[in-house]
């Protein structure tokens, strides 16, 4: 059982900063990758951020204004939010990729974080 723990939305005003915090627990072995994902009201899930082993990578929306990073002996991952922008109101999910055995890779998802950017 893996679980995934997301910290840190909340209420920001427009360009202002956030920074959202991830945490995986339970029988995680090893992380492949993490990131966040982001699903405003009506519109899909998109990706903002991911970090893998070799690389990152930003959705173009935040390129410049999102950084991510991970602290994998701790299986946490954090996205620093700054100028941030009403259409930065969104769910932000954090995504895991990892093995939970030896040789089985899964894919988790926390519960969502609340970040509205309003004046």
């Amino acid at each position: 059982q893996v679980q995934v723990v997301e910290r840190g939305g909340g209420l920001v005003q427009p360009g202002g900063s956030l920074r959202l915090f991830c945490q995986a627990s339970g029988s995680l072995l090893k992380v492949n990758a993490m990131g966040w994902y982001r699903q405003a009201p009506g519109k899909q899930r998109e990706m903002v951020a991911v970090i893998t082993n070799n690389s990152t990578n930003y959705g173009d929306s935040v390129k410049g204004r999102f950084t991510i990073s991970r602290a994998d002996a701790w299986a946490m991952v954090y996205l620093q939010m700054n100028s941030l922008k009403v259409e930065d109101t969104a769910v932000y999910y954090c995504h895991v990729i990892g093995y939970y055995t030896d040789n089985e890779v899964g894919a988790f998802w926390g519960q969502g974080t609340q970040v509205t950017v309003s004046s």
